[in-house]
């Protein structure tokens, strides 16, 4: 047995990458650590797992345990192993993530978490451990998903305008999407319901209110689909605008 006894010294760890949508901005729950190491800096919720326990199990009670939050699907997204992510020794982490509406869900810290706060995905700076790379893993998931699942029905009210759901997509795919393009590839998936009812009280045009069909919701999700968006006009000029200057540098 002595043989094997350097392979049963590594640690597992498990952190969870929460993306929040509010308002039409995409946001990432992060924790302010309070013991060392890097006490005091942000992090993602995530902690040991126990000797005994599963994966999926420790990366709920570790959710629940540092941010209150329960009764959060979680998909495992892929594991992080670098020999030296962590500075007391070897410690392989399985990073899972994520999506759901801020407010319906009250954020209430405690164990090793100082403080748990939403932070706006375009403003994260540096975090603790290997977390940056961690969330853009999860963050490039995420981007993935909404091409290949219909996304959005716990995130909006529940009826909301085509805009509202165009906001949805484009702060997760943080690009400006053709208005156009978008709305004649919604529409013909039938995944909408037009509730023949517009907005009220608002200082503009009210729009159409639509709610999703929840059959069809569900048969997209367990089927899955391929959902190509175009970027607007405006969006395409500057992509290949830059190309043009890529080239020209390249030649040069």
């Amino acid at each position: 047995m002595n043989e094997f006894n350097e392979y049963f010294k590594s640690a597992f760890t498990v952190d969870n990458v929460i993306f929040g949508f509010d308002e039409g901005d995409l946001k990432v729950l992060l924790i302010n650590r309070g013991e060392e190491p890097y006490k005091s800096k942000w992090a993602l919720p995530g902690y040991f797992v126990y000797p005994n326990e599963d994966l999926d199990a420790a990366a709920k009670r570790v959710l629940d345990e540092l941010t209150g939050l329960r009764n959060v699907y979680l998909e495992q997204v892929r594991t992080f192993g670098a020999v030296n992510r962590h500075p007391f020794g070897r410690v392989i982490t399985v990073a899972y993530f994520s999506l759901i509406k801020i407010s319906h869900y009250n954020i209430q810290p405690s164990s090793i978490a100082k403080k748990a706060k939403w932070h706006s995905i375009s403003k994260v700076a540096d975090l603790a451990f290997d977390h940056k790379e961690i969330l853009e893993a999860c963050f490039h998931r995420l981007k993935w998903l909404v091409r290949s699942r219909p996304v959005g029905f716990e995130l909006l009210p529940p009826k909301f305008t085509l805009t509202e759901l165009q906001h949805l997509y484009e702060a997760i795919l943080e690009t400006e999407l053709d208005k156009r393009n978008f709305r004649k590839k919604i529409l013909s998936m039938n995944l909408l319901i037009d509730l023949d009812e517009t907005q009220e009280g608002v200082a503009h045009r009210p729009a159409r209110l639509y709610k999703f069909d929840r059959e069809k919701y569900e048969q997209f999700l367990a089927e899955g689909f391929s959902f190509e968006l175009k970027e607007s006009k405006k969006k395409e000029k500057k992509s290949r605008s830059k190309k043009v200057r890529a080239n020209i540098a390249w030649k040069d």
